[in-house]
């Protein structure tokens, strides 16, 4: 299919695993009455972004994939003829976790996983506390409307993630995500940050020729202490912006796009035709100090 309508779901959470399913299935349901083909929910949205401490107690909110949410999620793909991009906390094995987005097909059917493979350790997102790095490599999945790319979060800042994927046939890129801002920052460093979240991402539509649909939560969390600022988007193969969510809002949207575009804007700026690929060995060293 050329013109596929992706649903985008920011929405905020609590404490209640069950709840926040609940509501994420109310806002699935909301995007297919709205036509939506391919629903991305944001990153691990059964749950408050518990990385913001260090706590053990905190792998009890993990799960297999598949597990209990995808099952839920699959009857609820079938019954919709929706595809469902689900980002969840994984329990792979007894000390081992990841941090993990299914893909569930429009017939219910269960595609497979991406495992992150960026795991960031910053104040207030401890994840390499809680996440292994992902082993699985990047993945496309050929769902019944789309072949669709899947990465999460931090690695929206690496380019050579996004290269990977489109290389691999994605006709589509989603990116869940949960970045916000501490409430201490002053409104500068704030706005700074998110321009740069979302011109990198931006740029990844650009550099492949490919549309991007990021989807962030919303909301105060971290008793207040953090400010987690929406702005879920769809940009198009030139970096257009064709949605912008708000900052402060819950929000349930579907934006229509139109996969043929790729053609037209790869054969116009040509980037894929004049990589040098025989230049780029140098990119799998750490620094290039000769060491």
């Amino acid at each position: 299919m050329a013109k596929v309508k992706v649903g985008l779901v920011q929405m905020s959470c609590t404490k209640n695993k069950q709840e926040n399913l609940e509501k994420a299935i109310a806002a699935i349901r909301n995007a297919a009455q709205k036509g939506a083909q391919i629903v991305c929910l944001q990153e691990l949205f059964t749950s408050l972004y518990f990385c913001d401490v260090e706590d053990y107690e905190n792998f009890k909110l993990a799960e297999a994939i598949p597990g209990p949410s995808t099952n839920a999620l699959s009857e609820v793909a079938k019954e919709l003829n929706v595809v469902i991009i689900a980002s969840l906390f994984e329990k792979r094995a007894e000390g081992l976790y990841h941090n993990t987005t299914a893909v569930l097909d429009a017939d219910g059917t269960y595609l497979g996983k991406y495992r992150k493979m960026h795991i960031p350790d910053d104040p207030a997102f401890y994840e390499k506390f809680y996440f292994t790095p992902g082993d699985l490599g990047y993945k496309v999945f050929q769902t019944k409307y789309a072949k669709i790319g899947v990465l999460i979060c931090w690695d929206q800042w690496y380019p050579e993630a996004s290269r990977i994927t489109a290389l691999m046939g994605a006709e589509i890129m989603f990116y869940p995500t949960a970045i916000g801002w501490a409430t201490s920052q002053d409104e500068a460093t704030n706005k700074e940050q998110y321009d740069a979240w979302q011109t990198i991402q931006r740029s990844h539509a650009v550099a492949n020729g490919v549309h991007i649909v990021s989807v962030n939560r919303v909301g105060f969390e971290q008793d207040g202490a953090m400010k987690f600022w929406g702005g879920s988007f769809v940009a198009n193969p030139h970096g257009r912006l064709l949605h912008l969510s708000s900052h402060d809002e819950e929000e349930t949207t579907v934006v229509e796009v139109d996969t043929n575009a790729t053609d037209h804007y790869r054969t116009h700026w040509p980037f894929l035709r004049d990589r040098r690929i025989d230049s780029y060995q140098p990119i799998t060293k750490r620094y290039l100090d000769g060491e």
